[in-house]
């Protein structure tokens, strides 16, 4: 519990400072906070564009493929733990942000160009490109906010044990690649599957995709099983450097 408290304290400090700076920081413009459902699916493949390394540029936190590897390596390799108590409400989201702002609508106005948002800071205009589908979106309501490494994935790796506040700061990160907005339809797909079971179908984004999701596991203290270890090494092959 040691280093889960250590990145919790550095968690709640991130979040307290947004809260106080308000929406205002990040030109947060933005839609209506929605629950982003995560049902449990089939995997899916397919090829993606360029436009998604462009807009790969909001996330943040995300370490070089160097250190993604070599925090691969210190990961804790275990079967998945038991779904027994899950429930989302267990990991409160979307949290208020200031300003009328909350998780879901910073993250809209982050990884937007060109968002435009009411006096409730809900976007009414911009555009958006989701990096897993390459899909251009100038509608909020079709973008649904992915966690990274879902909520019931981390359950069975770990978060099982965190008190409710560790589990919210979780949800609401904002400091690490642990949130981005991207297609409903893709966030769907990819329900609560790790690597090894669901990769975005545009394989331009796979090598920022691994390095996203080791650095969530490696920060949490999040295992991985084999086989999403093995899958993540692959995913990094596709880096450049």
């Amino acid at each position: 519990m040691v280093g889960q408290w250590r990145w919790w304290g550095r968690g709640v400090a991130a979040v307290a400072v947004l809260a106080v700076a308000g929406c205002s920081v990040i030109d947060e413009a933005l839609a209506p906070a929605t629950e982003d459902g995560k049902p449990s699916a089939s995997a899916t493949t397919g090829a993606g564009g360029g436009r998604a390394d462009e807009a790969a540029s909001t996330l943040p936190g995300v370490p070089s493929a160097e250190q993604a590897r070599t925090d691969l390596t210190g990961l804790k390799v275990a079967p998945h733990g038991s779904m027994s108590g899950y429930s989302r409400s267990k990991f409160p989201h979307w949290a208020s942000q200031g300003e009328s702002c909350d998780t879901r609508e910073t993250v809209l106005g982050r990884d937007g160009t060109d968002v435009e948002r009411d006096e409730k800071c809900r976007a009414v205009s911009g555009e958006w490109v989701s990096v897993y589908d390459d899909e251009v979106f100038t509608n909020a309501s079709d973008l649904d906010i992915d966690h990274m490494v879902p909520l019931a994935n981390a359950w069975r790796s770990g978060a099982r044990t965190w008190t409710q506040e560790q589990r919210k700061a979780f949800a609401n990160d904002l400091t690490h690649p642990q949130l981005l907005a991207v297609s409903a339809s893709s966030n769907r797909s990819k329900g609560d599957q790790g690597p090894d079971q669901w990769q975005p179908p545009s394989k331009t984004y796979w090598c920022t995709y691994a390095r996203s999701w080791v650095s969530v596991k490696a920060t949490y203290e999040l295992s991985v099983t084999e086989a999403e270890k093995d899958k993540l090494g692959e995913m990094l092959d596709t880096c450049a450097s």
